[in-house]
């Protein structure tokens, strides 16, 4: 699948419900595809990890950061990273919150708006090295 530019494909899909998120396993070293929910801001997609920091996901794109996205045919590659500052944690929650009326999963004990304000986010700008 061929790679197209990043900001553009953002442009095209950020109002799309799912993509498919690829990181490669940390232990394993083989791909790990995922559907998820994602928000898009300027440049850059954020990822919530509901299921909090052990999700499998969330730890292989810490340890390897390099990940890939797809909306259909558009694939592009990008660099992943936590969000540590406030501010951006709470505007991204925001609009994450905006996209998705979801009022939590009480099997696993996820409020809305912990999904929206406290669990890991993930970041994801282009990668400057495909």
């Amino acid at each position: 699948m061929p790679d197209t530019k990043f900001a553009e494909v953002l442009a095209q899909h950020g109002d799309d419900d799912v993509c498919m998120f690829t990181t490669i396993g940390r232990r394993s070293g083989r791909a790990h595809r995922i559907e998820i929910w994602f928000g898009v801001s300027g440049e850059a997609m954020y990822f919530v990890a509901g299921n909090g920091a052990g999700s499998d996901w969330y730890q292989n794109a810490l340890a390897d950061p390099h990940v890939t996205v797809e909306f259909g045919a558009d694939v592009v590659r990008g660099l992943a990273s936590p969000v540590s500052d406030a501010e951006e944690r709470r505007r991204i929650g925001e609009l994450m919150g905006a996209k998705y009326p979801w009022e939590g999963d009480a099997s696993i004990g996820l409020t809305r708006d912990a999904w929206c304000f406290e669990v890991p986010l993930l970041r994801v700008v282009e990668d400057p090295m495909p």
